[in-house]
């Protein structure tokens, strides 16, 4: 089983447009709401791509509500934990004309120190059965910086993080099996700019020193670069009309989860993870749909 894990989901809206003008009215060619955010995301792909799965996460107010409601109607396994605060509302905007993405997001409210002990302990109990526990989302302001280890130290489990900045130096020492952070992620978490390639391939390394087994970063259509034990590798991405590159990197983690579940070598794993990716972008969803 895999468990995909983080604090902090959202009610997801998109919308669509032939061209977005700012500072004028825009009238969207097409919408949709889904529940998103990065645990959400991966949970999601993972039930796409029919991996024995169940998220956790929390939730709250009417639109934690529409989340349950919307993951129940798509057949989603997840544990919900009631938190008191409303969960946030993040909207990505399309143009269709230039290609562009704009993300306004909200930030999701703080937890009590009540409800995120009691995240820890429903964690510590859903990951007995896990094989594979994926970690991914910022956390919450006033969480501490050591939350995701406290997770960590309550399962056997291999993990995959899609996480940064402190939190993740914070997890390097057990030696997670895969880290995930993009460029602006890396900086932030070794605490200096990354402006070449040679660059980020030294914070790759420095990383990997601290613990971490696995590290990719990703580069949207540019090639994944990966650093393992046998050195770096690059994967070029297939090329495709891209519709909505939000959710990609959320696809990425979860079929490399799905795959080193069922045995796969990371490396293979992240290989079928950048085509499925890939496949993600083209459409307008944060996540693959099944096939009606």
């Amino acid at each position: 089983m895999i468990l995909a894990a983080g604090l902090t989901p959202a009610w997801q809206q998109i919308l669509s447009f032939d061209r977005l003008t700012t500072g004028e009215v825009n009238r969207a060619r097409e919408s949709l709401w889904c529940g998103s955010g990065k645990v959400l995301n991966v949970g999601a792909a993972l039930h796409h791509l029919q991996a024995d799965s169940l998220t956790l996460c929390p939730i709250g107010g009417s639109t934690g509500t529409q989340i349950k409601d919307d993951f129940t109607r798509r057949g989603i396994a997840a544990r919900w934990l009631s938190i008191a605060a409303s969960t946030r509302v993040c909207t990505t905007l399309l143009d269709e004309a230039t290609g562009t993405t704009t993300e306004l997001v909200e930030n999701s409210s703080p937890l009590t120190e009540l409800e995120l002990n009691h995240y820890i302990e429903a964690f510590a109990e859903e990951s007995r059965a896990a094989k594979v526990v994926v970690l991914s989302g910022s956390l919450p302001k006033q969480t501490p910086h050591d939350f995701y280890r406290s997770l960590l130290e309550r399962t056997t489990a291999s993990a995959i993080m899609d996480v940064r900045g402190q939190e993740l130096v914070e997890c390097l020492p057990l030696q997670p099996l895969l880290v995930k952070p993009n460029r602006e992620e890396l900086a932030m978490t070794v605490g200096r700019p990354l402006k070449t390639e040679s660059a980020v391939i030294e914070a790759m390394a420095e990383v990997r020193q601290l613990g971490a087994q696995w590290v990719i970063v990703s580069g949207g259509p540019d090639p994944l670069l990966v650093l393992g034990p046998r050195g770096l590798e690059r994967i070029v991405p297939p090329s495709v009309r891209v519709v909505n590159p939000i959710g990609c990197g959320d696809s990425l983690t979860a079929a490399i989860a799905a795959k080193i579940s069922s045995g796969s070598e990371p490396l293979d794993a992240i290989r079928f993870g950048v085509e499925y990716a890939a496949r993600k972008a083209a459409i307008l969803y944060p996540v693959l749909q099944p096939e009606k």
